[in-house]
């Protein structure tokens, strides 16, 4: 069997992705090494795979705020990005040369590297949208000016670095054009334009695990239950969750309001039927949820369509907004934008989505192409493939 080392960034929405394809290749016989750090290691060690450890550069920096991805945001992102990638690969480069590098497509810049240095076929895992020639989030979602100063100078700064790696070409090394597979994690039905995406382009959709680490959760009662949450990267809004609370007093409904890292007590008084926590075991709390107010990010997109659960989208970023209008534009749920985001406005949301006989099947229809496109089976096919292992 093969050793296949995974990297990813130390990101709960790029990580969670690519476990179920981790622990599948472990349960078929293959060696897995996954390089993480140590906020991710119990998830990681959970699939079998062996953890390698390694400190994140972003871990010592106390951001007032995460890079949006559009804009100014986006060259400061890739800044970041840079300065990750020059701390990890010191870190990681002297380990064993593997037979095959899975590594997250988006923002694991490292893998790609490595792989190349190494000298072995790599598989990336993309847990977004992708884009070609016919769309692209940048025309609609992530605009920035080509010609600006900002721009030119991070071009020429990441320039010079990949040259020195051997990468002539900046546009297709963070396009990825030298993966021997792109495994996109998501049902080719709910990526834009998905019939145009041909040969390189796997869509497996979700790969999920059963997450015991989190714990798990049940219901208190025989309240319907609604989840809210907006993710692990955006999510400090004590606004929103205090429109949340003071919204959901004397609903028939039980509320689950993960709020991050925002003081529960800054939020004011919580209803009886509202629980208020840091972090959620949210496929837990999705098995038993019936709406599902979300960021929008593709991971908990791709969560709550596994579990059939309708969504109300508030998203927070450029890429959360182009989740949250294909979630509409495909009747699966409905979209709020964040200027709309009053108490009545959440409640009438969730009451219409849980009510709507259309969605229910529109999430039906969509749990079905989930299931087609073969999650950890068919994402493990793929890499033996790549490996000269399977058909």
């Amino acid at each position: 069997m093969a050793t296949i080392a995974f990297f990813a960034p130390s990101a709960a929405g790029h990580v969670n992705p690519t476990l179920g394809l981790a622990a599948e290749l472990v349960r078929r016989g293959h060696r897995v090494t996954y390089a993480t750090t140590e906020a991710y290691a119990a998830r990681v060690a959970e699939t079998g795979a062996e953890v390698v450890p390694f400190t994140s550069a972003w871990d010592s920096l106390d951001l007032p705020d995460v890079p949006q991805m559009h804009g100014k945001e986006l060259i400061r992102a890739m800044g970041l990005l840079l300065d990750e990638t020059r701390a990890a690969l010191p870190q990681l480069a002297d380990a064993p040369r593997p037979d095959l590098v899975v590594h997250d497509g988006t923002l694991c810049w490292w893998g790609r590297i490595l792989a190349k240095r190494w000298q072995v076929p790599s598989v990336e895992t993309w847990p977004n949208f992708v884009g070609n020639e016919h769309w692209s989030m940048h025309r609609k979602y992530t605009t920035i000016n080509p010609l600006s100063l900002g721009f030119l100078r991070m071009m020429l700064r990441l320039g010079r670095f990949l040259r020195k790696e051997g990468f002539a070409d900046v546009q297709a090394f963070v396009r990825g054009d030298g993966a021997g597979v792109r495994l996109v994690m998501l049902p080719r039905a709910f990526q834009f334009v998905g019939e145009t995406f041909g040969d390189g382009y796997e869509f497996v959709g979700p790969a999920l695990t059963q997450r015991a680490y989190q714990g798990g959760w049940e219901p208190s009662g025989d309240l319907p239950v609604v989840l809210v949450s907006l993710g692990t990267g955006y999510n400090d809004r004590p606004d929103f969750y205090r429109t949340v609370l003071r919204a959901a007093e004397g609903r028939p409904w039980q509320v689950v309001l993960a709020v991050g890292g925002v003081d529960p007590a800054a939020l004011g008084p919580v209803p009886p039927n509202v629980e208020v926590h840091a972090q959620v075991p949210q496929l837990a709390v999705l098995s038993h949820a019936r709406v599902f107010v979300t960021h929008a990010g593709m991971g908990s997109t791709m969560e709550s369509l596994h579990f059939g659960v309708p969504m109300v989208t508030v998203p927070q970023m450029a890429e959360q907004r182009a989740n949250a209008d294909r979630i509409a534009e495909l009747g699966l749920g409905r979209a709020l934008p964040i200027g709309d985001v009053t108490g009545s406005a959440v409640w009438e949301a969730v009451a219409e989505v849980a009510a709507d006989q259309r969605v229910r099947e529109r999430l039906s229809w969509m749990k079905g192409e989930l299931a087609a496109a073969g999650g950890a089976t068919g994402a493990a096919d793929a890499v033996e493939k790549l490996l000269n292992l399977g058909p």
